[in-house]
């Protein structure tokens, strides 16, 4: 049985050229050995499976080589790889700046790579210091390490820093379909796309899941076989989601839902990857952000034909539930209900293309199109009662009271301009609603058609009562005391009432519509008008202050004040 050889080893690069994704820090090492200009320090840095160590073992074979040495010579005696992991004290370090001190046999250079070297100590960052700052001329240390952060100031201060970024998806699917090309396999480019989306930037890392799938499949390397080894969820949830969402297909959504669950999936995977897609969908509406989506040729299609069907508005909004439910699922109890009540919700949002709760139209336009209809947006009409004459005035409050939305509506606001629209809440609003009122009853109603029946004296004052009445039971106690305070007398039609100050007078005027269309309507007579005025003399009959109240008594019982003399009362 022939040994076998992870990918990682076996295509490992072996010169600079063969390096993915890092084509900057490459050509940036080639022409400092060109131009002899190399630091005698350098600090790799970047996340696992990138290529530092290939790219350290590659640059110590190149300053080494003069071009006379065979192909397969290594320099193996001039090279050194030290892992800081596990070589981490203090004596580690002093044996390392012994053998510096000794000159290669082999080759110009000795080369030391010293692996995760956050990993050293604090004395041993400390012994190395000085060995770093001025070696040997004949030597070079390479180090390497994911965590940068980690490393005292002073090393980094004597080294040169290259940062090796994440291996693109392009770049890393590219490399893959090289490798499965020299091995004679057969692979999807969705396929490939899947296992470099997996690795998330490391070379290392696809390499790796790239043999395990062909140990799955065999020579033919298909997005199914890759979606059921790695157990990732395939882009077809997705768009069989989109579909349900957007044709409100609810069952069939909790039902697909239900069958990612049963295959191990966990609902916080599935609504992130449906927030994600989502938002490449999004993506693909713009020609200038499609270079954004990072999927294959095939997928990018069913891509392109989604987000045709799918509104921007739609988008937005499925984005933002679907975001919301990913931020409360781990501090949720019921993490299935959950999801479930946001896929519900997100296929609530549109209705036929449509939002349902449309404010434009009282009846879906889906229904109007089946029947060929236009639809017309409804808006509520406001018009305006101008009285000129008897005849305009006629015309104008027939057409406001014959309408059927507008006659449904309080007298108030068929009047009010949309521009004079106030807060129903605020003090400014009771205002103007009251002086309304007041503007109202100023308009002289003498159509034909109203009635102007006689009454007497008795019909009056009953009606009055009756009114006052009503405002006892209704908690309406100051407009009824108001009310009270002033005997109604009656002038042909005119309706005189007499108060001892402008206050109350004014209070009257705000109030007096309801009055008047009680009176009206009891009475059936039309051309009943308030008339309010104001009698100071009025004003001594009421007793308001202590003083006056005192006074009020004695008149009518002069013992009062014999009474407070002999007790000394006060009031």
């Amino acid at each position: 049985m022939e040994h076998f050889v992870v990918s990682a080893r076996k295509y490992r690069p072996q010169s600079f050229k063969d390096v993915v994704g890092q084509q900057a820090i490459t050509n940036t090492l080639l022409n400092a050995i060109e131009n002899n200009h190399l630091a005698q320090a350098l600090l790799f840095t970047g996340p696992r499976g990138v290529g530092k160590t290939t790219c350290a073992r590659i640059l110590a074979k190149m300053i080494n080589s003069d071009g006379t040495e065979t192909e397969d010579e290594d320099f193996a005696f001039n090279i050194f790889e030290l892992d800081a992991a596990s070589n981490n004290s203090v004596d580690d370090i002093r044996s390392l700046t012994d053998q510096v001190r000794i000159p290669p046999q082999v080759g110009k250079y000795k080369v030391y790579i010293i692996d995760e070297v956050h990993m050293l100590s604090q004395a041993a960052f400390n012994a190395f210091l000085k060995t770093l700052e001025e070696p040997p001329k004949h030597c070079i240390f390479i180090l390497a390490t994911t965590e940068k952060h980690k490393i005292i100031p002073t090393i980094l201060s004597r080294c040169q820093i290259f940062d090796f970024k994440r291996i693109t998806v392009k770049d890393a699917k590219n490399y893959l379909k090289y490798i499965a090309e020299e091995q004679g396999i057969n692979a999807e480019d969705d396929a490939l796309h899947i296992i470099a989306q997996k690795a998330d930037g490391a070379m290392r890392d696809a390499l790796s899941i790239f043999d395990r799938v062909v140990s799955f499949s065999g020579k033919e390397l298909t997005r199914e076989a890759v979606t059921e080894n790695l157990n990732v969820l395939d882009y077809e949830t997705y768009f069989k989601s989109t579909d349900f969402i957007l044709e409100n297909k609810i069952p069939e959504l909790l039902i697909q839902f239900n069958k990612t669950l049963s295959k191990g999936f966990d609902g916080h995977h599935f609504i992130a990857g449906l927030a994600s897609h989502f938002r490449d969908l999004l993506v693909c509406q713009n020609e200038k952000t499609i270079e954004l989506l990072e999927v294959g040729d095939d997928t990018k299609t069913k891509y392109l034909e989604q987000s045709k069907k799918a509104p921007h508005a739609f988008l937005i909004k499925g984005i933002e539930l679907a975001n919301d439910c990913d931020l409360k699922y781990k501090s949720s109890k019921n993490q299935r209900l959950l999801v479930e009540l946001c896929l519900m919700q997100l296929a609530s949002i549109t209705f036929d293309g449509e939002k349902k709760n449309s404010k434009h139209y009282i009846i879906p336009p889906s229904y109007f199109k089946a029947k060929g209809i236009t639809p017309i947006p409804v808006e509520i009409p406001n018009p305006k009662v101008i009285v000129q004459d008897s005849e305009e005035k006629t015309i104008a409050q027939k057409t406001a009271m014959d309408n059927p939305i507008t006659s449904k509506l309080p007298r108030p606001i068929l009047d009010l301009k949309k521009d004079e629209r106030t807060s129903g809440l605020s003090l400014k609003s009771i205002r103007a609603k009251k002086e309304h009122q007041i503007k109202q009853m100023e308009v002289v109603i003498d159509l034909e058609d109203l009635p102007e029946d006689d009454f007497t004296i008795e019909a009056f004052k009953e009606t009055w009562d009756s009114y006052i009445k009503q405002l006892h039971k209704k908690g309406e106690k100051i407009m009824a005391s108001i009310l009270e305070m002033s005997d109604p007398s009656i002038r042909g039609t005119d309706i005189l009432l007499e108060f001892p100050n402008d206050t109350l007078k004014i209070e009257l005027e705000r109030a007096q519509h309801p009055l008047m269309e009680y009176l009206r309507k009891t009475l059936k007579n039309y051309k009943l008008k308030l008339e309010i005025n104001v009698n100071e003399e009025i004003s001594r009959k009421y007793a308001f202050t202590a003083q006056e109240k005192y006074e009020k008594l004695k008149e009518k019982n002069p013992t009062i004040a014999l009474l407070k003399k002999t007790f000394g009362l006060d009031l």
